[in-house]
Formats: C-alpha cells, structure tokens, sequence
C-alpha cells in the first residue's frame, strides 16, 4: 500500500481540528472555527495562508471572479472548513476545484458541525 500523501502534514492538521472541536465543540459558525485554527497553526509555526485567493484563467483572460480557498497548510495542502451537519458532494467538488487551480495535490475538508469531528481527504 502506497502512504498517504502529505501524510505527517495531514495529521497534524487533523490533530489541531480535532483538539478545536473537543474544546469548542459544534454549534458556532465557520468563521469561529477558522479562527482558532489560525491562532493554533501559529502556537505552532505552522505556515499557513488564510482566504487565499486563486484566479481563474480562461483562454489567456483572468475572469474577474476569484476562488478563495479557507487556507493553503505548509503551502501544500488545501483546507476547506464547515460548521453543517455532514459533508456533501458540493463540498468536494469546491476542494477539487481549488485544487485544480492551486496545483496542489492534497484537500482536506474539515466538518465541526457534527457531535464528533468528520473529514475527508481529497487527492487530485
């Protein structure tokens, strides 16, 4: 079996996500949740980039709407984050997507807004 891409990297995020729900719990929005992950990625010296913004080429013309993914990890990792009651498929086709214009190989989709933390690796 091959090992998981970004593997030591993903699970620390994980880690942190975790720790975040067990102490904060669901029921706050997104934006409470982001918060305490770019407070714990900087405790951490983790580099990060919160509300990156992506621009679309098409045919040699930058469109003028942008992609702003929730934050790129160790300038590797896409990580979209959610406070709703499961991950559905509009979530994963939006980490595809930032991973397509990124060029990033790795998306992590975080949910706290379930009893216990839920997340879903995306590889392109």
């Amino acid at each position: 079996m091959n090992d998981l891409l970004f593997k030591e990297e993903s699970y620390k995020i994980i880690g942190i996500c975790m720790e975040i729900h067990k102490i904060l719990g669901k029921g706050f929005l997104e934006i409470v949740y982001k918060d305490a992950l770019e407070h714990e990625f900087k405790l951490r010296n983790i580099p990060f980039q919160r509300e990156k913004e992506f621009s679309i080429n098409y045919k040699n013309y930058i469109l003028p709407h942008k992609y702003y993914a929730d934050f790129v990890v160790y300038n590797e990792i896409i990580l979209e984050v959610k406070a709703v009651n499961g991950i559905v498929d509009e979530f994963i086709k939006q980490t595809l997507n930032y991973l397509a214009i990124s060029k990033c190989k790795l998306g992590l989709i975080v949910n706290f807004g379930e009893e216990s933390l839920k997340y879903k690796r995306i590889v392109l």
